[in-house]
């Protein structure tokens, strides 16, 4: 029963420098990294990739031409497969990353909620801050979240490349888990040969809630720069003053106190740019060096030995004239773990930070178009599963953003010359390009379960039924197959010429026409569903 896939199933062939072979690379590494259930589980993931529109079922993945089995070995998969993480992780971190002007890496860390709040078994949920409609209408809805970690790209896009995920378990520490991934990240990146002693260090940037400060504390041993969004209600210390002769006592350990709410408690800055943009008017920013917070032995530090330390950065302050639908926009506090930034440095770095909101469209992509939190998993193993599969998808989505055919609906406009194509827009072209596509792995067991059979192998090789694109036949979700002998002579179970007939042609004759009768079932019921529109046909309707 094999069905047309997204791409040509022969041998891949690893072709360097070029998008086509890191796609094909990755897709056969991709597999390697399915220890079981491999072809349930891949398929799934072809059937994301070419499904026409967004995904609003898991289901109905199962009547994709990609998907050769039932929907029963779909759910079965998601169960009962494996994937090798750590395996992923290393062929994630092995791609090509996106590099700012500079070349340097740039990592955005966020968490994204899948939110499960009618799984009252699901066990391991969490309540997840989830933004309600209006100002003030936040909500903590039980749920499962996730911390990714993704490259940013440079300049105006919608594209990330994502390099880790990790599901936020109950009782464990946020900023824990968060600095642990960031370490293993970038261990794979420095052994990979992404990052080499003599680099710019990487730039990784958090929005508001992490606790930016304490992770600088934690990967100080990183060759890292960070970067993290502050409340406007935080109360800062400046750098001590230096010492004057003859004071008797304790040696200060801050200065005084710097309110961000209170302009009057701001010493002048240390560096101070205006810069023309195009989107937000002109950005004025103010940068102060050596600000750190004043820390207590509680939350994170309570249980801290020795002496709490300093932990001291630069303050930036970002504002700008008006945003896309609000005129009157608040400051944006920023605070790096560098010290002496210059102008030119404290330039880039507010600008990288807006480089973070990229990762909310990749957000928006895996939830509302691949389907991400649209299954109702009931186990967070499986989740888990689903989820890198999802991410698996992603990223083939990125390493064919230049070889897939841009499908412009009418309303859409035409794509300027030199601009990339969105992820939705890659997707709609993976299925139906007619580019030279990296294979899809080559199946591990036989095509043919005959030519491994002891008892009739003279009947197997005599047989050698294969698939063949050349000799078509209809199938009921409109794909082409044909048998055909090792010969290229169409096959048929009734033909004179097909030895054993009565051993062969029979049964196959019967399994052809029991999936016939279930062909004919589906046909109905899409037919009933579409007449009714979902009503239940009752013997009192007419």
């Amino acid at each position: 029963m094999a069905a047309q896939i997204s791409l040509p199933h022969t041998q891949c062939r690893r072709e360097p420098d070029t998008q086509l072979g890191d796609l094909g690379q990755f897709r056969v590494g991709f597999y390697d990294c399915l220890i079981a259930r491999a072809d349930a589980l891949f398929e799934l993931t072809e059937a994301v990739l070419c499904e026409q529109g967004p995904v609003h079922t898991l289901v109905e993945l199962c009547l994709a031409a990609q998907h050769r089995r039932g929907h029963g070995a779909l759910y079965d998969g998601l169960n009962a497969g494996r994937v090798d993480i750590g395996r992923l992780r290393w062929q994630l971190a092995g791609l090509r990353l996106p590099r700012d002007r500079q070349g340097r890496i740039v990592l955005g860390v966020d968490v994204s909620n899948w939110l499960r709040p009618d799984a009252a078994t699901s066990r391991e949920r969490l309540f997840c801050h989830t933004y309600g409609r209006g100002k003030g209408q936040a909500q903590m809805i039980p749920g499962w979240p996730y911390s990714f970690v993704a490259a940013l790209e440079t300049g105006p896009s919608s594209w990330t490349q994502m390099l880790d995920v990790a599901r936020l378990r109950p009782g464990e520490d946020e900023t824990t888990v968060t600095a642990t991934q960031v370490r293993d990240v970038v261990r794979r990146l420095v052994e990979a040969g992404q990052w080499t002693s003599g680099d710019t260090d990487i730039l990784v940037v958090f929005d508001a809630g992490y606790d930016v400060t304490r992770l600088a504390f934690l990967l100080v041993d990183l060759p890292v720069q960070l970067i993290g969004r502050l409340r406007s209600d935080r109360v800062l210390r400046l750098p001590k003053p230096p010492r004057a002769p003859r004071t008797n006592g304790r040696p200060r350990k801050h200065g005084g106190e710097f309110a961000l709410t209170d302009e009057a408690s701001w010493p002048a800055p240390d560096v101070q740019t205006t810069d023309e943009t195009t989107r937000y008017g002109t950005a004025t920013v103010k940068a102060w060096d050596g600000l750190h917070p004043r820390l207590t032995r509680r939350g994170g530090w309570a249980d801290h030995e020795g002496e709490l330390p300093v932990i001291e950065g630069t303050l930036i302050r970002l504002s700008v004239d008006h945003l896309p639908g609000d005129r009157n926009p608040k400051p944006v506090w920023l605070w790096a773990s560098a010290l002496d930034l210059s102008a030119e440095q404290v330039d880039r770095a507010w600008r990288a930070f807006l480089r973070r909101f990229d990762i909310e469209h990749t957000f928006r992509m895996l939830k509302q178009t691949l389907g991400w939190t649209t299954p109702k998993i009931r186990n967070p193993d499986a989740a888990d599963r689903w989820t890198w599969l999802i991410l698996a998808a992603y990223t083939q989505l990125s390493l064919a953003r230049d070889l897939t055919d841009h499908i412009r609906r009418p309303w859409e406009p035409r794509r300027p010359a030199g601009k990339l194509p969105t992820p939705a827009q890659v997707r709609r072209g993976y299925r139906t390009s007619t580019g030279n596509y990296p294979c899809r792995p080559v199946h591990q067991n036989p095509a043919d379960p005959a030519q491994d059979d002891p008892r009739d192998t003279k009947t197997a090789n005599a047989l050698d039924v294969t698939t063949s694109a050349n000799t078509p036949t209809q199938r009921h979700d409109g794909t082409i197959k044909r048998l055909t002998t090792s010969s290229g002579v169409a096959y048929s179970p009734y033909s004179v010429e097909s030895p054993c007939k009565l051993r062969i042609s029979i049964p196959l004759e019967l399994v052809r026409l029991y999936h016939e009768r279930w062909e004919v079932e589906i046909a109905f019921l899409a037919l009933r569903h579409t007449i009714l529109q979902g009503n239940v046909l009752r013997s009192g309707d007419e």
